[in-house]
């Protein structure tokens, strides 16, 4: 974990986590799992603290360690239910819709701990574009912090893992994302207790450019662009 930020990253390929960093999904996150918590007996504001970033069934597995796994599967599998059918406050984060415009035909995926059907319903409820790569939790056999996800994510794109850099707002997926050798661009208030390599409080700071030699130059945008104060 470095000492110290930077304000400028480099790389070849670019690993994008969905929830906290492109969508705003608190809204019904906080609704599903405060309820599911007040079910089995547990602190909700206990539990908000550990359910970003992992699997439900992972978070489950935190919180009630004694209990079998398949009962946390097959919670999960109920709880992956109400979450896809309640998109009620899901927006995306501020800067989202520019950034992947920005980054439309460069090397990029998303690396999500929500399935297939998940990710879909909230990156439509936010008006964003579905990368075309993507890993989601049904081509993982663990959640984060695990680095599975982001190494597929970096083998599909056909990159090095020290060659990409992954974008997180969680402890879970910047655990993962370093220990998948990558470097991390850490997007909002979860983010910066973790030591980001790089860290923006939404996607309206951060500057992307294409560069002639086939890499992007990630840095901070000191001013947010002209078009974020239009109404």
């Amino acid at each position: 974990m470095p000492a110290t930020a930077t304000s400028v990253l480099t790389a070849r390929a670019l690993l994008i986590d969905m929830d906290g960093t492109l969508v705003d999904s608190d809204a019904v996150v906080e609704r599903c799992w405060r309820a599911w918590a007040l079910d089995h007996g547990l602190d909700p504001d206990e539990v908000l603290k550990v359910v970003h970033g992992r699997q439900g069934y992972a978070t489950m597995a935190v919180l009630l360690p004694d209990r079998p796994m398949e009962e946390n599967h097959a919670d999960n599998r109920v709880l992956l239910a109400q979450e896809t059918a309640d998109t009620d406050g899901v927006v995306p984060v501020e800067g989202a819709p520019a950034f992947l415009a920005a980054v439309a035909h460069l090397p990029h995926a998303l690396v999500t701990s929500a399935d297939q059907a998940l990710a879909t319903a909230r990156m439509n409820a936010a008006g964003l574009p579905m990368p075309e790569v993507r890993v989601t939790a049904e081509c993982v056999g663990a959640s984060k912090p695990d680095p599975e996800g982001f190494l597929k994510g970096a083998a599909e794109l056909g990159h090095d893992p020290a060659d990409c850099v992954a974008f997180e707002d969680s402890e879970a997926g910047i655990t993962a994302a370093r220990a998948a050798g990558m470097r991390v661009v850490g997007v909002g208030p979860r983010a910066a207790a973790f030591a980001p390599d790089l860290y923006v409080p939404d996607l309206t700071h951060l500057g992307v450019t294409a560069r002639t030699d086939g890499t992007i130059q990630l840095g901070i945008r000191e001013t947010r662009p002209a078009d974020a104060h239009q109404d």
